[in-house]
């Protein structure tokens, strides 16, 4: 077919050569250029026609695995790769110059979705089926899976449920030299990908009690804890930290217990503050334990969140009734105290601040222990100066008291009230200067009468 396209073309070309007007100008033409075109003609004629390519056999052959590690933790909250692969091959093919060539090829996994599940692996799987598209033969994607392990799994090895859901080109019916009718097939392929679960140490913390925990004092917080993992803890260290948001600080928060095995339980005790701002009512903390595995490496449990009931501050307040003086007066005054508080007040000691008109060489007084509910009196030497305005002052008081650690604290600053009153005409005869002076004019009195009449 070729050379017969050639021979027509030759023709042609003589034909026009000597029917042209100037054909024996162009009859010598060098016989190299006529060679030249013959060649070229020649070279074309042996190029092959346009060959399309058919496969008559292949499909995808899909396998899977986990990228990474495949070794969990309980109470894990991770993600999980899972690969896809394809590792078809194409068994024939056919080259046909008239074969139209196909858009797919049938070792192509079209439109792969990978779904995961728990099959009976102590875990959840959180995300849904993932679309990751066309795989090639000899080509892989991947797709991640997030997914929770139970607190309290067992160690061992777990099998997952992986299904893979695509479809590839079964077979291509061709019609004519321009039409092509795809038949594709749907494959629907369960795999599966194995999982290792570790032991550890996983703790339960019960019988939470609180000593002397109050809002702005340091007390004791005692618990048990039980270990109910699988692992058994060496050089164990069970330890206490403060919560989010808690007002509860923890200051002594570590306890050694050394080996803890699986379902033994140990009472430790830590010791806690409890800030100002606090409010009687239960704060969490945390629990955890920090130890080392059986391979030796150093591992922290998970944390437990604990409640702790915080009683309120120790508060005090003034029941007794304003004291009385008088300007220029220095007298006593008396001040009862009342334990409003939730707790304990040790060896509690009253102040009181004198500033103008009073002044005070005796500003404090021994209260002793006074538990929630119990008052104590103080009474304090107070000097008025004579300019006194007369009107009720308030005088800063306040105490110092010690907690059931000792630690020392000062209450919040209280007022006290003393009047000043005007000196009245029987009055005056109560006020020391006065009665002082009175006494030595007597005496004087007295002294020179008796010296006239002795004279």
């Amino acid at each position: 077919m070729a050379y017969k396209y050639i021979s027509t073309v030759l023709i042609n070309v003589v034909t026009k050569i000597t029917t042209h007007p100037k054909s024996k100008e162009m009859m010598n033409m060098k016989f190299t250029n006529i060679l030249a075109i013959f060649l070229i003609c020649v070279v074309i004629a042996a190029m092959p026609a346009s060959a399309g390519t058919k496969y008559i056999s292949g499909n995808p052959e899909m396998s899977v695995a986990i990228s990474g590690s495949n070794e969990f933790d309980p109470g894990d909250d991770t993600t999980i790769t899972i690969t896809v692969q394809n590792t078809g091959t194409k068994e024939f093919k056919i080259v046909q110059s008239d074969i139209v060539d196909r858009d797919d090829v049938p070792d192509t996994a079209k439109l792969v979705e990978v779904s995961l599940e728990a099959n009976k692996a102590p875990i959840t799987v959180k995300t849904d089926p993932q679309m990751i598209g066309d795989i090639a033969a000899g080509s892989s994607d991947s797709a991640s899976f997030k997914i929770k392990v139970d607190k309290y799994a067992s160690p061992g090895k777990y099998p997952l449920n992986v299904t893979l859901k695509y479809k590839y080109l079964f077979s291509a019916e061709q019609t004519g030299t321009d039409t092509i009718k795809y038949n594709y097939r749907t494959v629907e392929k369960p795999l599966s990908v194995d999982i290792n679960i570790k032991s550890d140490v996983q703790i339960e913390v019960s019988n939470v009690s609180a000593d002397s925990m109050n809002v702005g004092t340091e007390g004791y917080i005692t618990m048990d804890v039980t270990n109910v993992g699988h692992e058994t803890g060496e050089n164990t260290v069970l330890k206490l930290s403060g919560a989010t948001g808690s007002a509860v600080v923890p200051t002594d928060a570590s306890v050694f217990i050394g080996k803890f095995a699986p379902g033994e339980t140990k009472t430790v005790t830590f010791k806690a503050s409890v800030s100002d701002e606090g409010e009687a009512k239960n704060y969490p903390v945390l629990v955890s334990a920090e130890y080392k595995d059986s391979d030796g490496d150093q591992k922290t449990s998970d944390s437990e969140t604990v409640g702790i009931d915080v009683g309120g501050k120790v508060d005090f307040e003034i029941i007794s009734d304003p004291a009385q003086l008088r300007p220029g007066q220095k007298g006593e005054i008396t001040i009862v105290y009342k334990n409003t508080g939730a707790t304990t007040a040790y060896n509690a000691q009253a102040r009181i601040s004198a500033v103008d008109p009073f002044t005070s060489n005796d500003d404090t007084a021994y209260l002793g222990d006074m538990e929630p509910g119990q008052t104590a009196k103080a009474v304090f030497e107070v000097s008025v100066d004579s300019d006194a305005t007369i009107k009720t002052y308030g005088i800063d008081t306040e105490i110092r008291y010690r907690d059931a650690l000792d630690n020392s604290i000062i209450s919040d600053s209280m007022k006290a009230q003393i009047g000043i009153a005007k000196v009245s005409g029987m009055a005056i005869f109560t006020n020391p200067i006065v009665i002082t002076i009175v006494i030595f004019v007597i005496i004087g009195a007295g002294y020179f009468v008796w010296s006239r009449r002795k004279k």
